[in-house]
Formats: C-alpha cells, sequence, structure tokens
C-alpha cells in the first residue's frame, strides 16, 4: 500500500527534525502569488462562467472561483472572482487541518505513524468528521488558528479579506472561536486556499518529505462528485482534492496535472445546485487553462 510505503520514509523524517530541523524552499524564493494576475487568463474565467449562466451567482456573491496556471513554476498565472470573499466551507477547510498536523509534525510535536497519518487520509479523502475532530485535538483547536494566523503562513488575513478558518471541530461540540469577519466555523477564500495549493505545488509550503505526505494525502479522492466527476474525461490527470458539502454549501479545491498542464481550481458556492455548478465549471476551466497555458508557453 503507496501510503505505508510514503510512512516508512517518514518515521527517518521525524527524528532529523527533531535533531537539526527541516530544510525547505522558503516561500519567499518563489513569485508571490498575488502579483501573478493575469489579465487573459481572467477574461477567459469571466467568459467561462458567463457562457454556464453563472454571471448571477458571481454579482450576488453566492459563487466564489480561483484558477491558477502553474505550468511554469516560477511564473504563476492567476485569475479570481470573489477570491477575497469569505464564505462557508464545510469540510473543505480539514485541507488547514491537515495543514496544522503536519506543521506540528515538523516542529516535532506530533508524530507520523500508522494511527496519524491513517486519520489524516481518512479525514481528506473520505471527509470522516470523527477523523477530522480527531486531528484537530491533536494539533489543538487553538494552535491551528495561531498557526493558519501567523505570519509566516498568513493563510488567514482579516485585513485582506479572511482565509482559511477552523473555529470548530466537525461534530456537535459549540464553535470555540469564530471567525472575525463573517462569524463563520468553518470559511474559506477562494485566494487562500488557492496560494495553500500553490505553495504545496512550488514544494515550499513544508519540508520536502512533509509536503510529499501532504500531497499523497490529498491524491486518491475517495468522493466522486464535483470537480472529480467533472474531470473525469481527462485522461491521465492526476487530482490532489478537498471538497466539502454541507445543505446549500458545496466547495471543492483542486491541484491537477495533466500532460504539461499543472493548475489549481477552488470554487466555493452557496446555492441547492452549486455542486453541479463545480461539476460543470470543472471541465471548462481545464479547457480553458489547457489552452491558455500552451498559448502562454508558446510566447515563452
Amino acid at each position: 500500500m503507496k501510503i505505508l510505503r510514503v510512512l516508512s520514509r517518514f518515521v527517518v523524517l521525524v527524528a532529523a527534525v527533531a535533531c537539526a530541523g527541516a530544510v525547505r524552499a522558503e516561500s519567499s524564493t518563489i513569485p508571490e502569488l498575488r502579483n501573478g494576475a493575469d489579465r487573459e487568463l481572467q477574461r477567459g474565467l469571466e467568459r467561462v462562467v458567463g457562457d454556464l449562466g453563472l454571471a448571477e451567482a458571481v454579482q450576488s456573491r453566492r459563487l466564489a472561483l480561483a484558477l491558477v496556471d502553474v505550468s511554469r513554476p516560477t511564473a504563476p498565472r492567476l485569475a479570481m472572482l470573489n477570491g477575497d470573499e469569505t464564505m462557508y466551507a464545510a469540510s473543505l477547510p480539514k485541507i488547514a487541518i491537515l495543514f496544522g498536523a503536519l506543521v506540528e509534525a515538523e516542529r516535532g510535536r506530533l508524530p507520523i505513524n500508522e494511527k496519524t497519518v491513517g486519520a489524516m487520509t481518512n479525514m481528506i479523502r473520505y471527509s470522516s468528521n470523527d477523523d477530522a475532530s480527531r486531528v484537530l485535538g491533536w494539533v489543538g483547536g487553538e494552535r491551528l488558528l495561531e498557526i493558519l494566523q501567523s505570519e509566516k503562513y498568513r493563510f488567514y488575513d482579516a485585513g485582506s479579506g479572511g482565509g482559511l478558518w477552523v473555529g470548530k471541530a466537525y461534530g456537535g461540540e459549540a464553535a470555540y472561536r469564530r471567525d472575525p469577519i463573517r462569524n463563520l466555523s468553518h470559511g474559506a477564500t477562494a485566494f487562500q486556499v488557492a496560494r495553500l495549493y500553490y505553495l504545496l505545488a512550488s514544494n515550499a509550503l513544508l519540508s520536502p518529505r512533509l509536503n510529499d505526505l501532504m500531497k499523497e494525502t490529498l491524491s486518491k479522492p475517495g468522493i466522486h462528485h464535483k470537480f472529480v466527476r467533472g474531470l473525469e474525461g481527462v485522461a491521465g490527470a492526476r487530482i490532489f482534492r478537498k471538497s466539502g458539502t454541507w445543505k446549500d454549501f458545496h466547495a471543492d479545491s483542486a491541484l491537477v496535472e495533466a500532460g504539461e498542464q499543472r493548475y489549481i481550481v477552488v470554487g466555493i458556492a452557496e446555492h441547492a445546485d452549486g455542486g453541479q455548478w463545480l461539476e460543470r465549471l470543472a471541465a471548462a476551466l481545464h479547457g480553458l487553462v489547457t489552452t491558455s497555458s500552451r498559448t502562454a508557453l508558446a510566447g515563452r
């Protein structure tokens, strides 16, 4: 089982981290994602949304999208609609719990073993609420918020619209701290989720081996809907993904690798048909980024 093979390498890593600290490509060595705003990709995103009849959903702030072409790692191309709008994201913020757990592992505070990796994997691939609450408990709710808001990571920044927020376990417990912008228990902005994937794709999020473990955990989606269903016709595509669903709230996020193309797509919707919106968007945005990326690569 591949996850166990990956796990065996991390036993060595934990000792190395405890003794000498891990080495990573610092995020300062790659371009700041927000500076990669691309007019052509933005026009394409707006055109796709209009063609699918979703312009009003964007205008009413019931749909937020971020699309990042990372086919050239040193020159990311970003397009967004309501990208800095904090929205309720259901289970999508479990990706923040995974990230927080691996930060703690990197610092020698959380062991990487069959138990912890198994819980993280179930939390992400199958969106297990029990395992999400379990992993959150290992990290600590307030500790996770400290990590997300830290100057080092800035995945939640109230001055820039918010971002990833986990202020409640995934169970019947009351929220321990709601986000200061929207008073949400589980929130996200499309931009900050895309930025997390961008750092992951650039091997700049965590130490190299923990970065690999995070990608492995996000691989092989166990729930076949939204972006995964929309991309099922793309031959050879590898999808690293976390989604979320609760009542009329639908979210999905993915790093997609298909041939020469590598891109990130994030969508958060508040509508009964939001899941279908995201499924339809997946195929259309794949076509957009493939065409746009080839044009950009040819123009180098």
